[in-house]
């Protein structure tokens, strides 16, 4: 069975809300959807993260598209390594990551349907028969917070998240709010890089009366030594999220002892193989890894669980965003937590069906809107 041809198409995934975070504003994620199809009609579908505008994560993959053609589908091994060796992928390992996960999520999932198994049961099988979820607190006023926490915490989320990093006065108010209403549930504060060393330091102390149970990447992505002295200076456990991306990211943040949790998406790490070389490093050196989540259809948040089904190390309280848009490109499976968990899938490959007329419609809202849907600021 070889790989006949690819087909990418930009889409533009509108939230239902405005997602505000550290220093930002964003309105929509673009993505692009990657369709494998075999010399046998089998199609394997994928999902790669891009940004506004999505032109050059569609040049890219359509570029490394000739390397895949007329090649064995069950080379996903040889065929992913090779295409992040080529031309500037090579300088650019992120960029190539998130390229290429999408691409990759594909070749599972005609894997997949070729046998008849769910991705997990490909990857060694399942460790576990549900995956933990947190519940993703949205709104911008510490009102709005405080209700969406509310619900979240009644709906039967054990894990909040909520971000931080938007200004001393405001992250103590909402996280007081925040707190008071989910009670005594585990309560995880990201302010996504807004912090130097100091400003790290001096927010985690104040904030360490709300009793989180960790503080995710407060540091700028670029330093791991700066990840270090927080966690060596706090006494908060501190989560690695955008200073890892590759295994070897991972390997040196154990090796550095950085930090006490990785938190880690396929997109990141440049697929489901890859994905699972960084649990494996991370679960060698004693640390928990976390699903991280990126703007993302269902499409990426079913390969996800996949993976936490097969991840020996796997935190409770994972991410996922497809709740967050407008409309969802899967109807089935049906991927709402209940009690913040996700089942096993039984169905084979990555078990989704994809909505073809929400297809064309997230691709006619990019067509129209990449430019006013564009991420910005305050």
């Amino acid at each position: 069975m070889k790989i006949a041809r690819i087909q990418t198409t930009p889409l533009a995934l509108a939230f239902n809300e405005p997602y505000h975070w550290a220093g930002r504003v964003d309105h929509a994620a673009a993505v692009v959807l990657v369709e494998v199809e075999t010399d046998d009609g089998l199609v394997g579908i994928g999902e790669s993260v891009a940004g506004f505008p999505a032109e050059g994560t569609v040049a890219a993959l359509q570029g490394v598209a000739p390397l895949f053609e007329d090649q064995p589908v069950f080379d996903v091994e040889r065929l992913i390594t090779g295409a992040r060796h080529l031309g500037s992928f090579n300088h650019t390992p992120w960029h190539a990551n998130f390229v290429l996960g999408g691409l990759e999520m594909a070749l599972w999932d005609i894997l997949g349907k070729a046998v008849g198994w769910p991705i997990y049961r490909l990857l060694g099988g399942a460790v576990r028969d549900e995956v933990d979820y947190f519940g993703f607190v949205q709104g911008d006023t510490t009102e709005e917070l405080t209700e969406d926490a509310r619900d979240l915490a009644e709906a039967g989320y054990a894990v909040i998240y909520l971000k931080v990093g938007r200004g001393e006065d405001a992250d103590l108010r909402n996280t007081a709010a925040v707190r008071e209403a989910i009670g005594g549930r585990r309560l995880r504060l990201d302010p996504n890089c807004a912090w130097s060393v100091p400003e790290a330091i001096h927010m985690i102390g104040k904030l360490r009366k709300f009793e989180p149970e960790w503080i995710e990447q407060p540091t700028p992505l670029s330093s791991i030594a700066a990840l270090r002295q927080v966690k060596e200076a706090v006494r908060v456990p501190i989560a690695a999220d955008q200073a890892v991306f590759t295994p070897a990211d991972v390997y040196e943040i154990c090796r550095q002892r950085a930090a006490d949790v990785i938190v880690l998406s396929p997109h990141e790490a440049g697929g489901l193989l890859a994905f699972g070389k960084a649990a494996a490093i991370a679960e060698a050196a004693g640390v928990p890894i976390c699903l991280h989540g990126q703007g993302v259809s269902g499409i990426t948040d079913a390969a996800q669980h996949h993976l936490g089904l097969r991840t020996a190390n796997l935190t409770e309280g994972n991410q996922i965003m497809h709740q967050l848009l407008v409309e969802d490109l899967v109807t089935a499976p049906d991927l709402t937590p209940v009690q913040g968990k996700i089942g096993l899938l039984d169905r084979p490959g990555l078990g989704i069906e994809l909505d073809r007329d929400a297809v064309h419609r997230a691709a006619e809202l990019y067509r129209r809107g990449s430019t006013r849907l564009k991420k910005v600021g305050p």
